[in-house]
């Protein structure tokens, strides 16, 4: 007769849980930009360079605070999966900091390499984004597609946080933690973490993939060597708050924005 102590041990089924968190979050965002990508180079013109690109938007109508409410719960809802992915990562391999780091915050410190990555990232990227809308392999910028309201800017702050914490969370400290889990080599598994980054900013042309492709290596080479995603997230809000903000005060100014 079996006994509870003869019981097989259980063994966490990793794999179909990393296709489900991508699944309801960024992996299904890559299949829709990659589609968004042959859709404008097969049906369009000119092809992908010939589209504009939206990156964040918002809704107004003559309800202003359903306007809002509406805005942050679409906010809330891009957080879900990082928060699914936090839940998860507290079961296995749990422990403090769930092994990426989130136990570590040091306010000083974790300021100053995300603001060290932002700048990193940010100003070659810039000229990446020209020199790709140059060449034709990527769509026209139209970043940010918000009326002129007064909530417009804090929104806007709230919308580049949800995004360096959804994909900072997700593609770097789970994704890599799972994937080391499952036995994938460190290099393979950046090099999958990286392509799934580029992967959803296809919807932006070549240009876009590069950049978060080169970025999502980055960031990723760092996250295996100090397992620490916390940077990371203040380096990524950083980019998009720039991005989002000084694209209001850029835009007339720049043909390629």
């Amino acid at each position: 007769m079996s006994t509870t102590s003869d019981a097989v041990p259980h063994r966490p089924r990793r794999g179909p849980e990393v296709l489900t968190v991508l699944g309801v979050s960024l992996g299904m965002s890559g299949i829709f930009a990659l589609l968004t990508f042959l859709r404008a180079e097969v049906t369009v013109p000119g092809g992908i360079s010939a589209t504009t690109a939206t990156v964040v938007s918002g809704r107004q109508t003559t309800a202003m605070w359903l306007d809002i409410l509406d805005d942050l719960a679409r906010l809330a809802a891009g957080v879900m999966p990082a928060l699914l992915a936090l839940a998860l990562l507290s079961r296995d391999p749990a422990g403090r900091g769930l092994g990426i780091g989130t136990h570590r915050w040091h306010r000083g410190s974790d300021l100053a390499t995300g603001v060290g990555f932002a700048a990193l990232i940010g100003i070659p990227g810039l000229a990446l984004v020209w020199a790709a809308h140059e060449v034709g392999v990527s769509a026209s910028l139209a970043v940010v597609n918000f009326p002129d309201v007064w909530y417009r800017v804090p929104m806007l702050l709230l919308s580049a946080f949800q995004n360096g914490f959804l994909e900072e969370v997700v593609v770097v400290g789970y994704l890599l933690t799972r994937l080391q889990q499952l036995g994938w080599s460190s290099r393979k598994a950046l090099v999958a973490s990286a392509v799934l980054r580029g992967s959803y900013h296809l919807y932006q042309g070549l240009g876009g993939f590069v950049g978060n492709l080169v970025m999502g290596l980055i960031f990723g080479w760092w996250f295996q060597r100090t397992k620490r995603v916390v940077p990371l997230v203040v380096a990524h809000t950083l980019l998009d708050a720039f991005a989002f903000v000084g694209y209001l005060f850029l835009r007339d100014h720049i043909s390629w924005l």
